[in-house]
């Protein structure tokens, strides 16, 4: 009888699994908790869209009619963002943002494009900080206009005429900015000028700026940048000039889910020379007006509406000079925190016929329709 229970146990013990091996090994950390330990941030969006104008996407002197979105019919990458960063509030820090996909064609800097770009750097910065200083060093985005080069930035899918043709993309140099109170801040840079990664002419820009947030319902920024430019940029050895401009964004946050913008910016540029061949301190001026609407949580919409007078045609390059406007709608769902699926209708209209057709007739307006997709993580 003993040897019997004795061989039971024997044989239950082969079975029954101790109670230490029950117990699961430590899980590796994730490289994000590894990251977050360090103090670094990785951050990115992937942007996908579909556009359709009416027209070809291009003024009939050959420059592009819209910033990111001028293909004609087109499902398109549009941008893959990468963004590391380590910006401490005291003490050293960097970061590095990279932009593949269509838009990186656009956004180059001067003496870095290829033919057929998928890759820029967008951003690439040292910084340090110590008390209300914080001051970086390298290649930077713009701190003029209301919009951003990411689309996951932004309240709709294109991007307005201020974005595209009144102001830089980015600038290479230093930027220091003093926060005086949470209601006034300072800014001031010394830069190569207008997206240029390297010098092309042996002069610089200045960027001097205030930022403004006397409440939580409104803030005001003003930014000016002054300097030397080439006047046809990135042709090194061409006429140069001053370029001055004055940039100014008032935003009104009348709720958690209603909010009014207003950006207006106004620029000249010496010694441009007209097709006509009359040398001219060449103008541009515009305003553009948002009004963004959180209806409940996944749903939004935003309205845009904006008017550009580039009265030499040094900016649109439309012999003549043009007065371009344009009005936009776009209706915003975000099934998750991390994704937004949008739809666009916008209406883009001149004073000439300046907008080029495939059926070679310019006209004065154009229509189109965009569809877009963000994964942000």
């Amino acid at each position: 009888m003993q040897k019997r229970k004795l061989l039971v146990a024997a044989l239950a013990a082969l079975f029954v699994v101790p109670a230490w091996a029950e117990t699961p090994a430590p899980a590796a950390p994730t490289l994000s908790a590894v990251l977050d330990a360090s103090g670094i941030s990785l951050t990115g969006d992937i942007d996908v869209a579909y556009s359709h104008l009416s027209g070809t996407g291009q003024f009939v002197g050959g420059t592009n009619d819209r910033v990111f979105d001028y293909a004609h019919n087109s499902f398109t990458t549009q941008a893959v963002d990468l963004t590391v960063a380590k910006q401490p509030v005291e003490g050293a820090g960097g970061l590095v943002d990279v932009t593949m996909g269509k838009d990186a064609s656009t956004i180059a800097s001067f003496g870095t494009t290829t033919p057929n770009q998928t890759y820029d750097l967008t951003q690439a910065f040292v910084q340090y900080a110590t008390g209300s200083l914080t001051t970086i060093f390298g290649k930077f985005i713009t701190q003029a206009g209301q919009e951003y080069i990411k689309s996951s930035a932004d309240t709709n899918f294109s991007r307005s005429i201020l974005f595209g043709y009144a102001i830089p993309f980015t600038h290479t140099g230093m930027r220091a900015t003093y926060k005086i109170s949470d209601a006034v801040s300072l800014m001031g840079g010394v830069n190569n000028g207008w997206d240029e990664a390297n010098d092309q002419h042996a002069n610089k820009n200045v960027e001097l700026g205030v930022m403004l947030t006397p409440s939580k319902a409104f803030s005001f920024n003003v930014m000016d940048h002054y300097g030397t430019e080439e006047v046809i940029n990135g042709v090194v050895g061409g006429a140069k000039g001053k370029r001055n401009l004055l940039d100014l964004v008032a935003t009104f946050t009348v709720s958690d889910s209603l909010n009014f913008v207003l950006n207006y910016d106004g620029g000249t540029q010496e010694n441009y020379t007209t097709l006509a061949g009359t040398l001219v301190k060449a103008k541009w001026s515009g305003v553009a007006a948002y009004a963004n609407y959180q209806i409940n949580d996944p749903w939004r919409i935003s309205v845009r509406a904006e008017t550009f007078n580039d009265k030499d045609g040094y900016r649109t390059g439309f012999a003549g000079g043009q007065k371009w406007n344009e009005a936009t709608l776009t209706v915003g769902y975000a099934p998750s925190k991390a994704m937004e699926l949008r739809g666009e209708v916008r209406k883009d209209v001149s004073d000439k016929a300046s907008f080029a057709y495939n059926d070679g007739i310019a006209r004065k307006s154009q229509n189109s329709l965009g569809l877009e997709a963000i994964y942000k993580f």
